[in-house]
């Protein structure tokens, strides 16, 4: 895994642009988390990913209105790790010749660590909520929103903001705990700024 570089984090942060721009500056690969979450969950057991399957069975209320930002924090299958080696089945079969920067929330710090065999090879970006609804808005506005087609939309945004505020702040004690550089991503920090900050990380 030494080819590998990691950027993980809250949601809204900036992660796969970050990683685009690496990889476009430095003549990278980028494998997106995101992109792979349904052929993860088409390759999951309920065995495997018991989590994943009870969430595929909700519908859309069940999933984002009804329940309490906490048990939508407890029980959201990508933060719990489910499917986390699938990720490590993917790199283990792309060729080495080139470095591969992977990107997205499901990085979860305790699961990446062991995988660190060189310095500087892994960040967590951490958007404060006001980074966050920023980002959201303007996507929303540009595409839509998936909590549209809840029946009480503007509760479904309030448990998500809530529940991925929670979870922003579990990776800052999960980072802080094992010692995993981070950055904090706010209202006053630039793309190129966020980009050169990675960077340095990175060692680059």
């Amino acid at each position: 895994m030494r080819h590998v570089y990691w950027i993980g984090g809250g949601s809204g942060a900036g992660k796969s642009t970050i990683a685009r721009r690496l990889a476009e500056r430095q003549g990278w690969r980028v494998y997106s988390t995101d992109d792979v979450m349904g052929d993860h969950a088409r390759r999951a057991t309920r065995d495997q990913a018991p989590l994943l399957h009870e969430f595929m069975a909700m519908d859309m209320d069940e999933r984002w209105v009804k329940r309490s930002p906490e048990t939508m924090l407890e029980t959201f299958h990508w933060f719990r790790g489910e499917g986390f080696g699938l990720i490590v089945e993917d790199l283990l079969r792309m060729s080495r010749e080139r470095c591969v920067v992977v990107e997205g929330f499901r990085l979860l710090p305790h699961l990446v660590q062991p995988l660190l065999t060189e310095p500087g090879h892994a960040v967590w970006l951490l958007p404060t909520p006001e980074f966050r609804q920023a980002a959201f808005t303007s996507r929303a506005t540009q595409g839509g929103s998936f909590t549209g087609r809840t029946s009480d939309p503007e509760r479904a945004d309030r448990n998500i903001a809530a529940r991925d505020h929670m979870f922003t702040e579990r990776l800052r004690e999960e980072t802080a705990r094992l010692r995993l550089p981070t950055v904090t991503v706010d209202l006053t920090l630039s793309e190129d700024e966020l980009v050169e900050r990675v960077s340095r990380v990175f060692r680059l």
